[in-house]
């Protein structure tokens, strides 16, 4: 029968790796059951070969050389997160302890900036905080999702089957960001080459074709008037213009990172037609995925709230959701609140009046969430399908103005010509 050499948690905290204990078992499943058996949790086992066992050195708490808590966030994807997530999920359904499963998944072709948070959480985990208090200390990319997540699998004893939930959540926010990556890409696009475009047709075609009609302005129509004009202003402000573009650009950026700004530019991005459709459609998926996924956790619906209200991506629906959180607070239901807001659809409304009456209000939200990505997923074709002739026709309408222009020049020219 194999021995293995394990180190487990002392009772103070700290990892115990000094005494290097040995455990006589048929495998290492085995030996890891025996040792939670006996109310020891280890920290790493390893099997004996030739009378030694190359069990890990102990690091201290706040390992990480490279890199410090409060710094992952650049280097990390949200897809990248939910990777470890499932793949720690799977390592703990597989009856590895945590620390192991931690240290497993760190082995796994992880970058140098990724293993030293893996280091700093695993160091913090054997001197004695609970995995998501390690997740929280470190700070991103460990978002409040994914550190409630864990936090309720902890209490609930279902680590293995909560992580697995987070991580799906996780993937469908990573699906639903590239769905819209996908959707605008194109029209982003095309609206450059629309801009493009009209920028050649003004400044270096009409100057070129106007130049015949130079001193005789006065006796132009009023669309070659206004075109010339603008080829004008093109011509001899050049200079001024990017730097108002890039004024302007920076001043609404800096309107909409205060609270305000946001909440009056959200609230105006969601009564432009087709767009404000699309970002109600994809903020109540998130709502109602997030919401259901957390409570099916055993989350409590308060925290529940506050975790999923930042997933809408929109400040006037978060505002909806934080009057919801204190209407409950107050012994509201969500429901009542919800109702009285024209963002979120009637038929959510009923479901979670529902949900709420019957106690299901996780299980009916999982079966609506489907419905909801279906919806966003027909509201980003819309999208995609209605913007690019859009743009395609406000070319066509610049365009055909500069022509029509040219062409009431040339018959007003050819008149002048026939009266001499």
């Amino acid at each position: 029968m194999p021995t293995f050499a394990y180190r487990i948690i002392s009772q103070n905290g700290s990892a115990n790796g000094r005494a290097a204990p040995t455990i006589e078992a048929i495998d290492r499943a085995s030996a890891v059951r025996e040792l939670m058996r006996r109310g020891e949790t280890p920290t790493s086992i390893e099997v004996v070969t030739n009378g030694q066992a190359k069990l890990p050195r102990e690091r201290a708490v706040g390992s990480a050389a490279a890199i410090g808590p409060g710094q992952g966030g650049r280097f990390m994807s949200l897809a990248d997160m939910a990777n470890l997530i499932r793949e720690l999920a799977t390592a703990l359904q597989a009856g590895l302890p945590l620390v192991q499963s931690l240290r497993t998944i760190a082995k796994q072709g992880r970058s140098p900036k990724q293993k030293a948070m893996l280091d700093y959480v695993i160091g913090q985990v054997e001197h004695g905080k609970s995995l998501a208090d390690a997740m929280a200390s470190w700070g991103a990319p460990f978002g409040d999702l994914t550190i409630n997540m864990t936090r309720a699998g902890d209490i609930s004893g279902r680590m293995a089957e909560v992580l697995k939930q987070a991580a799906d959540l996780l993937d469908k926010d990573v699906k639903l960001r590239r769905s819209l990556l996908s959707a605008t890409l194109y029209p982003m696009i095309l609206c450059v080459l629309v801009v493009g475009a009209i920028i050649v047709v003004v400044t270096v075609i009409v100057p070129n074709l106007l130049k015949q009609f130079a001193g005789n302005s006065a006796n132009l129509p009023w669309p070659t008037k206004v075109v010339q004009g603008t080829a004008d202003f093109f011509a001899g402000y050049w200079w001024a213009i990017i730097p108002v573009i890039v004024l302007v650009v920076w001043s609404i950026a800096k309107y909409y990172s205060t609270p305000e700004g946001r909440l009056n530019i959200d609230r105006r991005l969601l009564g432009v037609p087709v767009l404000g459709r699309l970002l109600r459609d994809v903020a109540v998926a998130r709502f109602t995925r997030t919401l259901g996924t957390l409570t099916a956790a055993g989350i409590p619906v308060i925290m529940a709230l506050r975790v999923t209200k930042g997933t809408l991506g929109n400040k006037a629906m978060e505002e909806v959701i934080e009057e919801v959180i204190e209407k409950v607070a107050a012994g509201k239901t969500i429901a009542e609140t919800m109702e009285r807001s024209s963002y979120f659809p009637p038929m959510l409304v009923q479901i979670v009046n529902l949900g709420e009456r019957s106690g299901k209000l996780d299980e009916l939200l999982g079966q609506a969430a489907n419905a909801f990505e279906d919806r966003t997923e027909m509201s980003i074709k819309l999208f995609t399908t209605v913007l690019p002739p859009v743009l395609v026709v406000m070319l066509a309408g610049v365009v055909g103005f500069v022509v029509l222009a040219i062409m009431l020049a040339l018959l007003e020219f050819q008149n002048s010509v026939s009266a001499m």
